[in-house]
């Protein structure tokens, strides 16, 4: 760290920024700054990130005052290039040195480096970093993850929103430049109504102090975040409950205040014959209400609202929130007993004007195919499992050809988010039968990573199928996601679908699941093309899937080597392979199979797939095979069972003898019969070992 350095404070004000997008335009702004200061060369301590609904701020310690001297190193011409026989320089020589400045004689000659080069040093001295500045703010700025940009007035800068003041401090020193039209100094601004006169900050160590004692804001957002939980189970605590924070909305109250005080307030008991959810959906997604519950974990009549105002009279604030509340829930009430009234099947034929995809169809084709895949699936399933039944598949193909009529309810028009759950309540309501309901809720199941996955059978068959029906549906008409972009979330989907298969027990192959979803299509594209394209996009989600157990990549490799189909099959062997790794003889094997793959395919002669004693010469090699054939009985039955665990373990068994026979055995006999025969024995461990991975990608 150099000797000189001072503290760094740059606050952007605006008006009210976009709540769900406030934490990280904070933190990209203070990795923007960062990575500026690196690319200048300016050392610096500790980076604290600050935002508020009006700010966004970094507060960086002990940034240099100046950049250090740079050596700066250039090389020229090799010397026997440089110079002519009689000693004088040559073109090559001159024109280095007119681009450098200099004459040919200033120029160093190192001799040291391949013969001799011409070299030119030259010491740059540091910037002042007050200098430097402007320019390390202006370039972070356009790099901020803006959700939409505006402009303002008749300026031409671009911002999240409307940018009033900059402060830029370094030490003590103000710096003036303009930044998003606006001259920065050092005063900032506090709470819009508690602090409406500027403040000015004596020095960037002073900026969290000066805004929470007179400017009545709380910079900190986590701080913030902290408080309002407290804040709020408090209230709750005190009405006898206790209050349901999500940290999705505790998060976006975190960024809609500057200084939260939380307030309870209560509606009328009637509502709570709602259900839970439509309650829940009603304060939090409209009015970012805290719901309140009782210790059985039953919803209370009331709710905590976070104000951003300190109020002399809160029963005022109390009676505002709750006079806007009891509207809601009066409108969500006359919707659920609207939607009542029809059975989804009434929806069925206004799917037809809700556009999936303009080349794909609407939501109706969508629940058509939706419908016959789930059949053909849960048939799959109860096959799979022996115990096929018509009632499941008639109510998985019900339950696939309702699953999208929930999306025109009057409640899910008003809370999107509640799509599936309304269509359980609704199908329960309405006279389906509760698997079918149940199925309907479930066929969104995971909705997100670590989420639970369906846990009926009629369930993971419509889950499955809505999910196949779009992974193979976008993927034919060719929009791969690329990127960040992914509009039909298909790498939600993919991995949901992985998820059931696996954690559900379902053994079920998956290429065959992607060509029956495919057929929906009919001949808007084909199972050839389509098929390996979502198979591999699907692998690399089972990659990722992997690794976030702690499964590493050369065992991952060493599996998908085999291309097992089945997803449950595949983990079986991953995990099998990962438990032989850790085993003493894994990396010895590995280097012996290794060793064994690249001898077979040396081979010009058809391998015999029978291994005959009268040919075993070495005792070596008989030992080798002796332990084999003794092995291959028993590892190809828990091969047939699918415990790979097992099979591994006992083939590691063979460590001894396969290391024995290397270093005894000479496999490229002169005797042609010999030789064949040994490769016969090569060839059966290697069979042996790969019918579960192929464990020479195992790393050393």
């Amino acid at each position: 760290m150099n000797s000189s350095s001072a503290t760094l404070l740059i606050e952007i004000g605006t008006e009210e920024l976009p709540p769900l997008a406030l934490r990280r335009l904070s933190e990209t702004l203070g990795k923007e700054i960062r990575t500026n200061l690196d690319t200048v060369h300016l050392d610096y301590g500790e980076v604290s990130c600050f935002a508020t609904p009006r700010r966004l701020a970094v507060l960086i310690a002990d940034v240099q005052t100046e950049q250090a001297e740079r050596e700066q190193i250039r090389r020229g011409p090799a010397l026997k290039a440089a110079f002519d026989s009689e000693g004088n320089p040559t073109k090559a020589a001159l024109g280095f040195a007119r681009s450098c400045g200099i004459s040919v004689e200033e120029l160093e000659q190192d001799t040291g480096a391949e013969g001799g080069r011409l070299l030119f040093r030259k010491t740059e001295p540091g910037q002042p970093t007050t200098s430097l500045l402007s320019a390390i703010v202006s370039e972070a700025l356009p790099r901020l993850p803006v959700p939409k940009r505006m402009r303002w007035a008749d300026l031409a800068v671009e911002f999240a929103r409307p940018v009033h003041w900059v402060v830029l401090l370094f030490g003590e020193e103000t710096i003036t430049t303009e930044l998003m039209g606006v001259t920065s100094d050092r005063i900032t601004h506090g709470h819009r109504f508690h602090c409406p006169t500027p403040l000015v900050i004596p020095d960037p160590t002073d900026y969290v102090r000066l805004l929470r004692e007179e400017g009545h804001v709380l910079v900190d957002f986590d701080l913030r975040k902290d408080m309002i939980r407290e804040q709020v189970q408090k209230a709750a605590q005190e009405l006898g409950g206790q209050a349901i924070v999500s940290d999705e909305l505790l998060e976006e109250v975190t960024a809609l205040v500057e200084w939260p005080v939380a307030i309870a307030g209560s509606f009328d008991e009637e509502f709570l014959e709602l259900p839970d959810k439509v309650l829940m959906g009603t304060m939090s997604g409209h009015q970012r209400y805290f719901p309140v519950q009782d210790q059985q974990g039953n919803l209370m009549p009331h709710f905590i609202t976070v104000s951003n105002i300190e109020s002399r009279n809160p029963d005022v604030v109390r009676s505002g929130n709750e006079r806007v509340i009891r509207p809601r829930l009066a409108d969500a009430a006359f919707f659920f007993d609207a939607d009542l009234r029809h059975p989804l099947a009434d929806h069925l034929e206004g799917l037809r004007s809700v556009v999936f995809q303009k080349k794909l169809g609407s939501l109706f084709d969508k629940s058509q195919r939706v419908s016959r895949l789930a059949q053909r699936i849960a048939e799959t399933i109860a096959n799979s499992l022996g115990d096929a039944t018509d009632k499941e598949v008639a109510q998985a193909t019900r339950a696939g050809l309702l699953c999208k009529c929930d999306l025109l309810t009057q409640v899910v028009g008003e809370l999107p988010e509640l799509q599936g759950y309304l269509g359980r309540v609704y199908g329960e309501r309405t006279g389906e039968e509760a698997e079918i309901a149940q199925a309907l809720e479930e066929v969104y199941w995971p909705r997100f990573a670590g989420d639970r996955i369906p846990t009926s059978r009629i369930g993971q068959a419509v889950a499955i199928a809505d999910k196949l029906d779009s992974l193979v549906g976008i993927f034919g008409i060719g929009q791969i996601p690329k990127g960040d972009r992914d509009p039909f979330a298909l790498r939600r989907a993919a991995l949901g679908t992985l998820r059931i298969l696996i954690e559900g027990k379902l053994d079920l192959s998956l290429p065959q699941l992607l060509n029956l979803a495919t057929e929906g299509y009919g001949t808007l594209f084909n199972a050839e093309e389509v098929t390996p394209k979502v198979l591999g996009f699907m692998i690399e989600r089972l990659r990722g899937y992997f690794a976030e157990q702690g499964i590493a990549h050369d065992v991952f490799t060493a599996v998908a080597a085999r291309n097992p189909d089945r997803p449950l099959d595949f983990t079986k062997r991953v995990h099998a392979v990962a438990a032989f790794q850790k085993l003493p003889e894994a990396m010895s094997l590995a280097a012996a199979n290794k060793r064994i793959q690249n001898i077979l395919r040396q081979a010009d002669f058809a391998i015999s797939d029978q291994v005959k004693g009268s040919l075993l010469e070495e005792e070596a090699e008989r030992d080798l095979a002796a332990r084999v054939a003794d092995l291959a009985p028993e590892v190809r039955q828990l091969l047939f069972q699918g415990d790979y665990t097992a099979a591994m373990r006992q083939l590691a068994g063979l460590r001894d003898s396969v290391d024995g026979f290397f270093d005894a055995v000479l496999v490229m006999a002169e005797d042609q019969q010999v030789k064949n025969n040994r490769f016969a024995l090569l060839q059966s461990i290697h069979d042996l070992f790969s019918e579960t991975a192929d464990i020479s990608c195992l790393a050393g």
